[in-house]
């Protein structure tokens, strides 16, 4: 079996690979209860203060501050309560001095209150209030545009939207909003020893239960792509080219597991042009890439490193997502010891500002990533880290 002349350093390669792609310029509007996990597609402008009003920031009575400056519990300043506003509606009154409305939160402070005097501070008989303690110009009163302010950008290009940048899009009066088109992500799964379905019969008789596809459309779905499957394919080099060729005709990527060595029926590398066959990368060295298409390993454990070191990557240039990844610096449970020349993906459990190494190795060890939640990455000119040292964890 021919083995690689050249890995190509990890850090060479995905430059390659991002300065092949250029993002997409499609661009969809979609209602606000769709959008979450949207890339937006162009900034976002405030048409308004939020607040639009000043406003009570707590039940009370609202008062020129100057007002209650002489007030002590011992002695209490009076003053005439002129109106009383429940909430959604706003007072007609102007405060002058030695009057007060009483309001609630959220109700529009009215003409000459500066002020809100927390119902708690004021004892109240009839339509006069004593107040007990002086308040200051501006007291727990939430000012126009506190928030928001008009023609203020409010979200950026490139955000991924949460639920909170939704909420606040509500809150200045957007029912819809513009993001990218998601990217079409191809999928196809490789390997006559791969079954789709429990047989146990068959699995005594060699072979195994498939697993890649499920994982990768949950992670292109987890990185703003949309995922469509193009089945399990055996090890035979036209139906696999016929299925490379359809993917790559539908699709803005397409991933395809197994056949990306060397062995006698690893044909897949065959019909792409790469950039580049062979990373530094452990595991997933295998990995190549070329017109829009991944060629990747077969063994899970490898898929899931490729893709979150290079196919997320290329999802997030496509749509021009920024700050995709969730980055933590965490102290070394122990030891981590790498070899000179390889980029590790090296899993591990993050908790409580520490990262746990995962002990258990080998591609197919799919557990491993179910008892890891982020990984570390060594580079190829370190010999690893040890126990106690600060490194970066990201998150999955």
């Amino acid at each position: 079996m021919r083995e690689f002349k050249r890995l190509m350093p990890y850090g060479e390669a995905l430059s390659l690979l991002l300065n092949d792609l250029s993002e997409i310029a499609e661009v969809e509007e979609v209602p606000l209860d769709e959008a979450s996990g949207r890339v937006l597609a162009e900034d976002v402008t405030s048409p308004i203060d939020s607040p639009p009003f000043n406003r009570a920031a707590v039940d009370g009575y609202a008062v020129r501050a100057e007002d209650t400056f002489p007030a002590r519990e011992y002695r209490p300043v009076e003053l005439r309560v002129i109106d009383e506003v429940p909430t959604g509606r706003e007072s007609s009154k102007t405060v002058e001095p030695g009057t007060a409305v009483k309001l609630l939160t959220g109700v529009k402070i009215p003409e000459g209150a500066n002020a809100v005097l927390m119902q708690e501070m004021a004892e109240r008989e009839g339509d006069v209030i004593r107040v007990l303690r002086p308040v200051a110009p501006g007291q727990n009163v939430a000012m126009k545009g506190e928030d928001v302010r008009k023609s203020q950008v409010v979200l950026k290009k490139g955000q991924i939207l949460r639920h909170q940048d939704i909420a606040i899009l509500k809150s200045i009066g957007f029912k819809t909003v513009k993001v990218k088109r998601k990217p079409q992500v191809g999928i196809i799964v490789t390997g006559s020893e791969l079954i789709e379905e429990f047989d146990e019969e068959a699995l005594k008789h060699g072979k195994i239960l498939e697993s890649n596809s499920v994982m990768l459309k949950g992670l292109v779905k987890q990185y703003f792509g949309e995922p469509r499957f193009y089945g399990v394919l055996p090890d035979d080099e036209v139906k696999i080219g016929e299925a490379i060729r359809k993917a790559r005709s539908e699709n803005d990527l397409v991933l395809v597991t197994g056949g990306s060595a060397f062995g006698d029926m690893d044909f897949a590398h065959s019909f792409v042009k790469l950039l580049f066959h062979g990373t530094t990368i452990k595991p997933g060295r295998p990995i190549g890439y070329g017109e829009r298409t991944f060629v990747m390993s077969g063994y899970p454990v490898a898929v899931f490193a490729q893709f979150h070191l290079y196919v997320k990557h290329a999802l997030a240039k496509l749509v021009g997502a920024r700050n995709y990844e969730a980055k933590v610096r965490a102290r070394l449970t122990e030891r981590v010891p790498s070899q000179l020349g390889r980029y590790e993906f090296v899993k591990v459990w993050y908790e409580n500002g520490k990262a746990r190494p995962i002990k258990k190795k080998g591609s197919g060890i799919i557990s491993s990533l179910v008892e890891s939640n982020g990984y570390m990455g060594i580079p190829e000119d370190s010999e690893g880290y040890l126990e106690g040292e600060e490194v970066e964890v990201t998150l999955y």
